[in-house]
This record gives C-alpha cells, structure tokens and sequence, in this order.
C-alpha cells in the first residue's frame, strides 16, 4: 500500500506545476477581456451569403451597427433579435472571420401560398410566416387559402389557429407537386384538401403523416390521368385506403 501511495505522489503535479497553469489561465483570460474591449478584432466587414441581393443589402443595412463592435462581442442571441424584423428571412448563421469580417449566411423565406380575405391579399412562406400583403393578387401562381375578414392576418406573424396547416401541407409538396397542380387550399376542423387546378379534389383529413398522403395520392394521380378529368375527389385522408371517385370512373 505504502508503494502505490509512493506511485500516486510522483504523479501528481507539484505546487509550481499549478501555480504555473493559473498564471496562464489568467493571462489568456485576460487577452480575452483585453480582445473584447479594444479594437483589435473590431468588425471592419459584414459579409453576408444567400438569398437574394435585396435581402443581402437588407440585412447588410440591419447589422451595420455592429461595425465597430468587437468580433468576440458579436453572438447569436443579438444577431436574432436585429434580424428578427426582417420578414423575409428564414434562418441565418455567422462566422467570426478574424481579424475583421463578420460572416452572416442567410436563408430565405420561401412562399408558398396567397392569403384572400375579400379584396385583401396576403404573401404566406412554407413556414406559415405572413409575409406583406399583395397589391396585385391576380398576377400570382401561387394557390390560394380564402378566408373571413373576422381571421385576423398581420405581416410578420404565423397564420392563426388551424390555417397554418395550408402553407405547411404546401411545403410538403416542394419537388414533387401533384398533377396538374394545386389551385386552392381548403382548411376546417382536422379536414385539409387540394382543390387541383383541373377540379380534382385531394382530401388529406388531417395534417397527420402528410408525405405519406400526398405520396400516394401522386402516386394515384399519375397512374389514372384524374387530375385532368374535371369534378371528383381523392380521398388519402386513410392512406391504407384511398378512394377516388372521378368522371374518368364514371364514363368507364
């Protein structure tokens, strides 16, 4: 016992092994503080990727107050919160790129579907996000979720309540829409539908396990042509059990 007590003391660090390792850790911990306060690792640059050039100079414009401002007191939480107003932006990340560039990627918003309340149009993102109102409505694309002036809808905000599933069940579709495409967006209590563009109907039922359903309804639509026939219904809303019924199934 003795001898393994004599082992353990020849490997432990001596006085002036620690005393050494503190004197480090308060010198680097004090070119930390000295770092943070001065102007060496001062922000010279915003360098900002993605998106597209309005977005870039819009955030370029936002995170100009931070030049100036040293790179180790640049962190994310701050970042957010000045970026936060701008409705167009998804998601972002930064990179300290020492000594003087800070490095900010940002991805888009992507839209997805528009918003009527009467003569009031609405630009909503995958995310659910409304994003500005749409002077020329009739000049979109996009398919439309119609609504009563009663829903309250605010650039910036989610869409209220159960109306957030229509853009989510958008984002679902993103690369392999349905044929013909989707001309309406139908939202009630647990029932979503497709209203396609040639007036097919796609009952989802819920917003549960959406990539399933809208893989077999395609998978339906592809191999029956329904989509192109006019009135009738998909429904996927079980997706062991789809039902069409369609004029193509009718005249045959």
């Amino acid at each position: 016992m003795r001898r393994a007590g004599l082992e353990l003391v020849r490997f432990a660090p001596s006085g002036s092994s620690i005393l050494a390792g503190l004197m480090l850790f308060a010198l680097a911990a004090g070119a930390y503080v000295t770092a943070r306060d001065t102007s060496i690792f001062s922000v010279r640059t915003v360098e900002v990727r993605g998106a597209t050039p309005a977005i870039r100079a819009e955030v370029r414009a936002v995170l100009a107050s931070d030049l100036g401002r040293s790179l180790l007191r640049v962190d994310g939480a701050g970042l957010e919160r000045r970026l936060a107003g701008l409705v167009d932006v998804h998601s972002f990340r930064y990179d300290r790129a020492f000594p003087h560039t800070l490095r900010v990627v940002v991805r888009a918003e992507r839209p997805v579907l528009v918003v009527r309340l009467g003569h009031d149009a609405f630009l909503v993102a995958a995310s659910g996000r409304v994003l500005r109102p749409l002077a020329h409505p009739r000049l979109s694309h996009l398919p439309r979720l119609w609504l009563t002036k009663d829903v309250a809808v605010r650039p910036g905000a989610l869409l209220p309540g159960s109306t957030v599933a229509a853009p989510v069940v958008l984002a679902s579709l993103r690369g392999a829409e349905l044929p013909g495409g989707v001309k309406d967006v139908l939202v009630g209590p647990g029932e979503l539908t497709l209203d396609l563009t040639g007036g097919l109907a796609v009952r989802l039922g819920d917003a549960g396990d959406l990539r399933v359903k809208l893989a077999i309804a395609r998978r339906i639509l592809q191999a029956t042509g329904a989509a192109v026939t006019g009135a009738g219904y998909l429904d996927v809303s079980v997706p062991e059990r789809p039902v069409l019924s369609s004029k193509s199934q009718v005249g045959g």
